[in-house]
């Protein structure tokens, strides 16, 4: 009995430690991108685009942004309990992270869904980003 409880514990910090180094790696740069848009504090906007959110909607179905162009994206929640996700531009927003600066430095079309679980229309609850 005295040797599961060791091992059990033996696990434990090993598990333990494994999250820890995971953790110190996984936080990376704000300015990192897998499609090339940056994210930065230091970034200054030259646009601004607002984003809202309604019950299992955006207030558009389609947000246009220019390649190169600074933009800061201010996400608003009217009603429900909404965010934004947008993977390949590294773009999560809600309502304790309103907004971020971010450099779309990639011409595509970016899938924009809703990032908190909202209820029964929370699977139809996206948009799109254009970058031109």
């Amino acid at each position: 009995m005295v040797r599961i409880r060791k091992s059990a514990i033996l696990y434990f910090i090993l598990f333990a430690l494994l999250l820890t180094a995971c953790g110190a790696n996984s936080g990376g740069s704000s300015t990192e991108n897998a499609k090339g848009t940056a994210a930065d504090t230091e970034l200054t906007a030259d646009e601004e685009l607002i984003i809202t959110a309604t019950n299992y909607s955006f207030d558009q179905e389609e947000y246009h942004l220019k390649k190169g162009v600074p933009v800061k994206i201010t996400f608003k929640n009217e009603s429900g309990n909404h965010g934004i996700l947008v993977p390949e531009m590294k773009l999560r927003l809600d309502a304790k992270d309103s907004s971020q600066v971010i450099l779309p430095e990639e011409a595509g079309t970016y899938e924009m869904t809703c990032a908190i679980m909202c209820g029964s229309g929370h699977s139809g609850m996206s948009a799109k980003i254009i970058v031109e």
